[in-house]
């Protein structure tokens, strides 16, 4: 459940949701690439997933968490109600540093899945502490302009959604029959699977952009959705466009499942 948050300006609320619509972005990228490295056939396909999450998160990871520790953590830490909290969270910090380090230097398949997986679980809890509590405690307090101390972090607000990468919406009638039916066509060889049914709709699309953003050219992944996806496919194409192919595997009515490769790189 999403917390509401009642920011004392309307500048303050539009900052307060473009920075969780980022988190929800971020929280999808390493969603995908943990699983990347989890689900890896072998050790040289689970180091190089491991590679990818590395440079993932000395570009975006650690650079929002350094953002933050500039522009939102000292107006938490000079209000004694943050003041611990903030404390805490930068405790967090270094324990996420910490674990990019470790995941860089493991060894093979077991090591990297369990170093990726202690990140995500960490980056999971620190996403919520700062959406349930740091925003709104700074969100809320009139002496404060949370807006004005965010102006120009793209790190903060993800004013670069795309920037590692790398059509109409497919017809009803087209693409893949999905695996619903009896034709027996697969979901493709070791794609991760997206179910944003779970995911709260006020960051749904966010999350699997997110998510997106991560897939390497030639890779992919199965969303399921509660919904025949339409507007998110238009979203995608206004974002990318060309840049992924989509195949219905499933049409409802209880889930629609798509799987979306991206494009290979020409040689």
């Amino acid at each position: 459940m999403d917390t509401i948050v009642v920011a004392s300006t309307v500048e303050d609320s539009n900052a307060v949701e473009a920075v969780k619509q980022h988190h929800a972005q971020m929280a999808g990228a390493l969603a995908t690439h943990v699983t990347r490295i989890a689900e890896a056939p072998d050790d040289a396909a689970a180091l190089s997933a491991r590679d990818d999450l590395v440079h993932w998160a000395e570009h975006d990871l650690v650079p929002h968490a350094k953002a933050e520790e500039s522009a939102m953590y000292p107006l938490a830490h000079a209000d004694e109600r943050g003041r611990l909290l903030v404390e805490a969270m930068l405790v967090e910090h270094r324990l996420i540093i910490g674990l990019v380090g470790s995941l860089r230097s493991a060894p093979d398949r077991v090591h990297a899945a369990a170093e990726a997986r202690a990140l995500g679980v960490t980056f999971d809890s620190h996403l919520a502490k700062e959406n349930d509590q740091i925003l709104p405690l700074l969100a809320s307090n009139p002496e404060v302009s949370l807006a004005g101390a965010l102006e120009g972090m793209h790190d903060l607000l993800g004013g670069h959604e795309g920037h590692d990468h790398a059509e109409e919406v497919p017809a009803a009638d087209g693409g893949s029959c999905g695996g619903g039916c009896a034709c027996g066509e697969s979901d493709g060889p070791d794609l991760p699977e997206l179910d944003a049914r779970s995911v709260p709709h006020a960051i749904r699309h966010s999350t699997i952009f997110g998510a997106l953003d991560a897939v390497r050219p030639g890779g992919g992944l199965v969303l399921v959705a509660p919904h025949d996806p339409l507007p998110l496919l238009r979203q995608l194409e206004d974002r990318e466009p060309g840049a992924f192919t989509v195949d219905y595997l499933e049409r409802g009515p209880e889930a629609w499942r798509l799987r979306l490769q991206r494009v290979a790189a020409s040689a």
